[in-house]
């Protein structure tokens, strides 16, 4: 079995399609401008969930931890995502507010990767993030218990139907740990995939409060 995923990988074709050029001479001078752009040509193509991420975070013992989230928001300040500040990875960022962000649009051949720290946001947005969410989203957010050990799934389906009686009466309730984050960002990263593996890549840099931007090596 181990020979037979091993081939199996090794087979796995990468980079097909035919890509878009990047004509990286006349980037815009903020890294959210062109995030715009190539966000834009990712809905127009078709591209599934473009806002999906991945996000980085370190926990206590200096391991690094990611998983995807949907990214909610984007303007010249930052990335902005949500989630509960009692959960793993609201505690790790409570401890080391130092995250990075992945978007790959493998279709597209379009990476992009951010990395800074997050802030987190006043309560109003934080309240009106959550109201937006749907009704099951938001009745799991009311549970209180992400990535805790989960016995029976029975346990799951009852206490969900307790939330959902809960909004039903108070379709204003929200969490008190409910947070929407914006990612303060200090390196962007735009990558764009090549079939000759001569990909181009064009990262900003924030270099005292001003960006800078340069080519890199493939």
């Amino acid at each position: 079995m181990d020979r037979e995923i091993r081939e199996q990988i090794i087979h796995c074709k990468t980079l097909l399609g035919e890509f878009p050029a990047f004509e990286n001479k006349n980037t815009p001078y903020l890294p959210h401008e062109l995030f715009e752009r190539w966000f834009q040509i990712a809905i127009e193509n078709g591209v599934q969930e473009p806002h999906a991420m991945t996000i980085s975070t370190v926990d206590k013992d200096g391991y690094p931890d990611s998983r995807v989230l949907i990214l909610k928001d984007l303007d010249e300040e930052g990335w902005y995502f949500a989630s509960s500040s009692d959960s793993e990875k609201g505690k790790q960022l409570e401890t080391n507010p130092n995250i990075a962000l992945n978007f790959y649009w493998p279709t597209m051949g379009k990476q992009i990767r951010i990395r800074g720290k997050v802030e987190k946001m006043d309560q109003k947005s934080n309240t009106n993030d959550f109201l937006k969410r749907g009704t099951v989203a938001r009745a799991i957010a009311l549970l209180g218990k992400q990535s805790q050990m989960l016995h029976e799934r029975n346990e799951l389906e009852e206490a969900l139907a307790e939330k959902y009686n809960e909004l039903e009466k108070n379709p204003n309730l929200v969490p008190p740990a409910w947070t929407l984050y914006k990612v303060v960002a200090k390196d962007v990263e735009f990558w764009q995939a090549a079939q000759n593996r001569k990909h181009t890549r064009v990262k900003y840099h924030l270099h005292h409060g001003k960006w800078c931007q340069h080519l890199l090596w493939p």
